[in-house]
């Protein structure tokens, strides 16, 4: 734990200029982000008495090691790039936004051809109107069955309109007139796109319009007796006067307002909003905040920041309700304008109609908090227990927050890969997920070929998962020290936005991470990170990489690692550790078959109880590497059974590969024949022939051939 005054700024360094700073902790993390309107008493306030601070601010100021800032022209700049900093390195003692449920949305995708009503949960897409949110995706479906017959747009998949175009026959919807059937051409695409925008419209509380010209004309066809007709937008009328009635009228007509309340205790706050569109309920929605202070305005401004900080301009109504004026009003009105394009009003209601929504918002908000507090404060004791048990059993200086799990995985030997799971403050944290491909091992004095095809050792294939496990620990903590041996040098003064004055960094070097050619992190399936020629360089610059700010692979050490296997894995892992002297990370292995922890170099496992919330937590590490690792190899194994030994001959193409396989028969006698017997192929000239022998006299096995599903070595 740090000592605020050792990295404390003097005040004459710090400018009275509007701006935002970061805290960041002894690895370069940044834990922290604020702004100010002057720079100068923002900072000074953290370095004061700690018993005078909040508790959460007070752990804040002991976690970091030092604080650099940026200055701006104006408090909008600075709003607007406390908001970007926050997305980009998402904080630890940041306000977190997290939805109570997953809210559906009613999303129309404007952005294809052919635009299409559905569902839609998630983050938002480009091109795409959304709608609501809902309580309940079933509300949405209601609502757009009722809608469809009035607005026949588009909402079946891009998998079935391509068949209803080829087979010329559309769908069940488009035989009711639920739909207008663009794909067997009944309308064009301007056509389609017409009737999407009038969706649009009235689901964006224009709905005056629609109904009057259904009306207007209802009377004209009635007047010309043409009574089916008549008929027909007589019901039509009455499915929009339906979808009407499904959302309360609590405003004005002409009202659109974001309503939100606030319910809190200590720690934590929930957070309700009502969009109200056209004096109607459209949607409402929920967060739990962890509160980083008692300061409601500060929490109300973070709030309005997470909330429109991606939206488009048609998300941003014209007025915004809170509980609480944030800290600066008229710098956060001035940047909602600049969303919308129009005048924005942050105000607080004081009686009427508006007041009276809020309070019933506000219970809600109350509700929420409840529930929340019922669901979580299981969850936060356990996790609590868990971490310092594991420090009680293992016998740890402090409890491990930041836990490493290792696992290998392969078939017989082929496609070794392994992977690393992180888990911090007893959560998985999937951006540190790691994914190796291992390059090869050892079986005694046999080495495992790159191409990860095994070793034959008395007719079987065989792996050592320890060399596996060795190779991975060693290329993680590698690059990690040869990065943090370059840290004294890092420099992290960027650019100021709007001025030419620097950042001033506080603080000394950072010890950081490598960057892997073969770490993959989760999400990223592509291979094109299976490794490179540079794999082994050190990465120039540190932890923090200088162009984007944000920290490189691996950048930070475990507490704990945690390798999949018994007394061997963890020996093997502790050799690592030993012989690139790392000495503050600690070191277990969780044996899966009677759930014994050993550690490294005892005869004897630490048998923790079966009730354990450590052991628990243990458990969880160990399967979700598993699950990671074996995943990962799937994928390489699916890859490495649909490739052919004809593949990356330069100038062989798939025709060609297939003429010379419907000849020969097969690869092993296409191996077996000279180049003039391959020019026989049409298309393959004598150049061709000679490059195809070449090849495959190169690429000819130097071991025999296995059975990838027995394991039988083939003659």
């Amino acid at each position: 734990m740090a000592d605020p005054r050792t990295y404390r700024p003097r005040p004459g360094e710090i400018p009275n200029d509007p701006g935002v700073y970061r805290f960041r902790d002894a690895h370069g993390r940044v834990i922290y982000v604020g702004k100010a309107k002057s720079l100068r008493p923002r900072l000074s306030s953290y370095f004061q008495d700690i018993t005078a601070l909040h508790p959460r601010t007070a752990t804040m100021v002991t976690t970091a090691a030092s604080v650099e800032w940026t200055v701006v022209r104006t408090e909008v700049e600075a709003l607007q790039l406390e908001y970007s900093w926050i997305k980009e390195f998402d904080p630890r003692f940041n306000v977190k936004y997290r939805d109570d449920k997953s809210y559906p949305f009613l999303a129309v995708t404007m952005g294809e051809e052919y635009p299409r009503a559905q569902v839609m949960r998630g983050a938002k897409r480009k091109g795409t109107r959304y709608f609501g949110p809902y309580g309940h995706a079933w509300a949405i479906r209601e609502t757009l069955d009722l809608l469809l017959r009035v607005f026949p747009v588009r909402t079946c998949s891009s998998g079935v309109f391509r068949r209803a175009a080829a087979s010329g026959r559309p769908c069940l919807l488009g035989y009711i007139d639920k739909c207008s059937a663009p794909c067997v051409g009944r309308v064009s695409a301007d056509e389609h796109r017409a009737i999407a925008e009038d969706f649009c419209d009235f689901m964006g509380g224009n709905t005056a319009r629609f109904v009057k010209r259904f009306e207007t004309r209802m009377r004209e066809a009635a007047s010309e007796l043409d009574f089916e007709t008549a008929a027909r937008l007589r019901d039509d009328i009455g499915a929009l006067s339906k979808a009407l009635e499904k959302q309360a009228v609590v405003l004005a007509d002409a009202t659109d307002a974001d309503v939100f309340a606030l319910a809190d205790d200590e720690l934590e706050a929930a957070v309700q909003v009502f969009h109200v569109r056209g004096g109607r309920i459209r949607g409402q929605r929920g967060w739990v905040v962890e509160k980083e202070s008692e300061d409601l305005p500060q929490l109300v401004e973070h709030l309005l920041l997470q909330v429109y900080g991606d939206a488009d301009r048609d998300s941003v109504p014209r007025e915004v309700l809170v509980p609480t004026l944030p800290v600066d009003p008229d710098s956060v009105g001035e940047w909602l304008s600049s969303v919308r394009g129009s005048a924005v009003s942050v105000r607080v209601p004081q009686r009427g109609d508006k007041r009276t929504l809020m309070e019933t918002v506000r219970r809600n908000a109350d509700q929420s908090l409840a529930r929340h507090k019922v669901a979580r404060a299981g969850d936060l004791t356990l996790r609590s227990k868990a971490l310092q048990e594991l420090q009680e059993y293992l016998d740890l200086d402090e409890a491990p927050l930041r836990i490493e799990c290792y696992d290998v995985s392969h078939v017989q030997g082929t496609n070794v890969v392994a992977s690393m799971v992180v888990f911090e403050d007893g959560l998985a944290r999937k951006s540190e997920y790691r994914r190796f491909i291992v390059r090869g091992t050892q079986v005694g004095d046999e080495p495992v070929t790159p191409a990860g095809r095994g070793v034959v050792v008395d007719g079987e294939l065989t792996v050592d998962d320890t060399a596996a496990m060795r190779e991975v620990l060693t290329r993680r903590f590698r690059r990690y020290l040869e990065d943090a041996e370059g840290a004294g040098d890092l420099d992290l003064s960027t650019g100021v936005v709007g001025e030419s004055t620097p950042v001033v960094p506080v603080g000394a070097g950072f010890p950081g991470g490598p960057v892997n050619g073969s770490e993959v992190p989760e999400g990223r399936g592509d291979d094109s990170r299976d490794g490179g020629d540079d794999e082994d360089a050190p990465s120039a610059g540190g932890p923090i990489d200088p162009e984007t700010g944000r920290p490189r692979r691996f950048a930070y050490p475990p507490s704990l690692v945690v390798v999949d296997g018994g007394l061997p894995q963890v020996n093997a892992a502790q050799a690592v550790l030993d012989e690139l002297g790392i000495e503050e990370v600690a070191l277990v292995g969780l044996a899966k078959r009677l759930e014994e922890v050993w550690l490294p170099r005892q005869e004897h496992p630490v048998i923790l109880p079966r009730t354990s919330e450590g052991l628990y937590l243990l458990q969880r590490l160990r399967d979700e590497a598993h699950r990671f690792a074996i995943t990962f190899h799937r994928q390489r194994r699916s890859k490495a059974m649909t490739t052919s030994q004809l593949d990356g001959i330069p100038g062989l193409g798939a025709t060609r590969q297939k003429a010379l396989l419907k000849h020969f028969g097969s690869v092993k006698r296409l191996r077996q024949a000279d180049a003039g017997a391959i020019t026989e192929v049409p298309g393959i000239g004598q150049s061709l022939a000679s490059v195809i022998v070449s090849h495959l006299a190169e690429g000819a096995p130097q071991e025999p051939a296995v059975n990838l599903t027995t394991g039988e070595v083939l003659e």
